[in-house]
């Protein structure tokens, strides 16, 4: 680490084990990530970490003048969007979907709150997403084909003056009515699975 790395570097290590690596980063001063899917993610690396922040002694402690502090962030990752056949995952929620398709888009991460079709604004562009129920259908499929109810809901309730994208299952607009309203139509998954 010492002489491979620099203080404020990040160091990854998509193989956490028992968190050796964070450790010794941590009491370095180097910035880390470390990635792991076994159960002892939870119950080893974390209370390890833990104890380093209250100033644990233990490895390269005294080589560092190590007594604590700083802090970290434990994160673990949701189900996956796609299956394996490239459809959206079943258990993908509207917010989860919405977030990825706003990064997706826009290369900015979702800070606000994914509780409408409308996702933000970016660039002039509007964001909508129509997924599972979004607009008040809680059938599993419901809301997510564009009409031209969907469509006057959407201008009506979410405005937008300027270009929007519209993901959905199907838009039964055509070509020129959907240019007319300056929207870009994406179906789903078929305009995302590949990025």
């Amino acid at each position: 680490m010492q002489i491979s790395t620099n203080p404020d570097d990040l160091v990854l290590d998509s193989f956490l084990g028992s968190g050796t690596t964070a450790a010794v980063a941590h009491k370095m001063g180097r910035r880390y990530i470390g990635i792991e899917m076994g159960d002892h993610a939870r119950t080893h690396c974390l209370p390890r970490l833990q104890k380093v922040i209250e100033g644990e002694q233990g490895g390269i402690s005294q080589a560092v003048d190590w007594h604590g502090g700083g802090g970290f962030r434990f994160c673990t990752l949701g189900n996956a969007a796609f299956d394996a056949d490239g459809r959206i995952n079943s258990q993908v929620k509207f917010a989860t979907l919405a977030a990825y398709l706003w990064h997706f888009e826009t290369g900015e991460p979702g800070r606000q709150v994914f509780d409408s079709p409308l996702l933000g604004v970016h660039n002039g562009i509007a964001y909508y997403l129509l997924f599972n129920g979004i607009l008040g259908d809680r059938r599993p499929a419901g809301g997510n084909v564009l009409t031209h109810q969907v469509l006057q809901a959407i201008k009506t309730v979410l405005p937008h003056e300027g270009r929007r994208v519209v993901y959905g299952e199907v838009s039964r607009l055509g070509a020129a009515r959907l240019a007319a309203e300056g929207i870009t139509f994406k179906q789903m998954p078929y305009d995302i699975k590949m990025r």
